[in-house]
């Protein structure tokens, strides 16, 4: 579809959304009243700027099925995710949403070049959880072999990708990195399993843990995007060209808006990435707001993709940092830390305040190498040195610096853990 097409489509689609969850959700009612503004309004894609935001408080607020805008006999499969209330975020999905979900995994790994001779070993959770079952769904529309291992067990999944010549592998970054050094601990090369190609999301992760993961695997890295709340992963991907992030725009509508003042921006400027999910059934959503930091790009792709792209993640709103004035986030100091010799690709930041200044005060631990960390003291100080510096030049940022001993930093088969707030505020 060229753009113009696509924009009518996008159009119609919004306003049988609007008029949809106007009809039948009541939270929506109210909050379409509130802002005195009806479907009659929504006359262009700009007007969708007229529309009221979705937080996660409000799917938290909502739990289980305030945001159900189907009967319930219509409900096909649920998911959810629990944040750190302990209050799950729902997803509700009716046959033509599972549908959907199964086409946007299907073009996402068909970009990483799967197709029926494909052998997808999917190491993403099974269960509530969205990464699984969304790989697994978009596998299957594709004729794709799947190894449903799920995570965990990671000398399974080695022995597995070996076993049933995998050829291409899906799972947080961080797993990837940790699946490479348990390799090679069983005194295997990742890089003669043979896989080819792996799909990667979840969290956050910067250009140069990609480059240490094709390194180490001698694969190709894909980036790919997704959240519970808005379906799950298949939201957007890369293409073979690995410049930007196409988002499926026929099903999902993103908008970048400046997380402070709620304004929209124009495409090229960074902030928060905003979604409406203009084909979904079950629990659809106008405006969410996905706390994502990213831009639009819509210059065209050289592999013919005509769907705008966004940037690869910066971070999230609330995993940012100030560090004395100075914005960073976590995937800043990753991209920083990795190309330092002797560094390992672990870190952990520790946030904690004073209790006689008051002040903030960040900790960042850093794995370094089992030959680093057996040299002499001053090396290791003079590494120590060398991160202070690449901070200071690449981030103006300085912190105080913990060298750690090797696998000293707790490894997860998931979602990795890189920023602890000891702060009670």
């Amino acid at each position: 579809m060229n753009s113009e097409m696509r924009e009518a489509v996008q159009l119609a689609r919004i306003r049988n959304l609007a008029e949809r969850v106007y009809a039948a959700v009541p939270f929506y009612k109210k909050r379409f009243d509130e802002k005195g503004v009806s479907v009659s309004d929504i006359t262009s894609l700009k007007d969708v700027e007229k529309l009221p935001f979705t937080t996660k408080d409000d799917l938290r607020d909502t739990y289980p099925y305030g945001l159900l805008a189907v009967p319930h006999e219509e409900i096909k499969e649920i998911h959810m995710s629990s944040g750190t209330t302990g209050i799950p975020v729902v997803d509700a999905y009716t046959q033509k949403d599972l549908d959907d979900w199964a086409e946007g995994m299907a073009r996402t790994l068909s970009a990483a070049g799967a197709d029926r001779n494909t052998v997808i070993q999917n190491a993403y959770g099974y269960g509530l959880f969205t990464g699984g079952a969304g790989v697994h769904f978009g596998a299957a529309k594709i004729g794709a072999t799947i190894i449903p291992v799920s995570s965990g067990n990671t000398q399974k999944q080695l022995m597995l990708m070996r076993d049933f010549k995998t050829t291409l592998f899906t799972c947080t970054p961080s797993y990837a990195m940790y699946m490479a050094e348990q390799a090679r601990e069983m005194g295997i090369d990742p890089k003669t399993i043979g896989v080819s190609a792996g799909c990667f999301g979840a969290e956050p992760w910067s250009e140069n843990m990609r480059i240490e993961i094709e390194k180490n695997w001698g694969i190709k890295a894909y980036d790919i995007y997704g959240l519970t709340e808005i379906t799950g992963p298949g939201v957007a991907f890369e293409c073979e060209y690995q410049n930007g992030m196409h988002i499926n725009e026929d099903m999902w509508y993103p908008e970048i808006i400046d997380p402070e003042t709620l304004k929209p921006l124009p495409d090229g400027e960074k902030g928060e990435l905003v979604i409406t999910t203009i084909t979904k059934e079950g629990t659809p959503l106008i405006r969410y707001r996905t706390r994502d930091i990213t831009y639009i790009f819509k210059e065209k792709c050289k592999c013919g993709r005509t769907t705008r792209r966004i940037h690869r993640l910066f971070g999230r709103t609330d995993d940012l940092l100030i560090i004395r004035g100075v914005n960073v986030f976590p995937s800043q100091i990753e991209n920083a830390l990795i190309g330092i010799q002797g560094v390992e690709p672990n870190y952990l930041i520790i946030v904690d305040r004073n209790a006689e200044t008051h002040l903030d005060e960040v900790e960042l631990q850093v794995e370094v190498s089992e030959n680093t960390f057996s040299d002499e003291t001053k090396n290791l100080e003079t590494l120590r040195n060398v991160i202070s510096a690449t901070l200071k030049s690449k981030l103006g940022i300085t912190m105080k610096i913990k060298l750690v001993e090797p696998k000293t930093i707790e490894r997860s088969t998931g979602k990795a853990k890189r920023v602890i707030d000891k702060r009670k505020i």
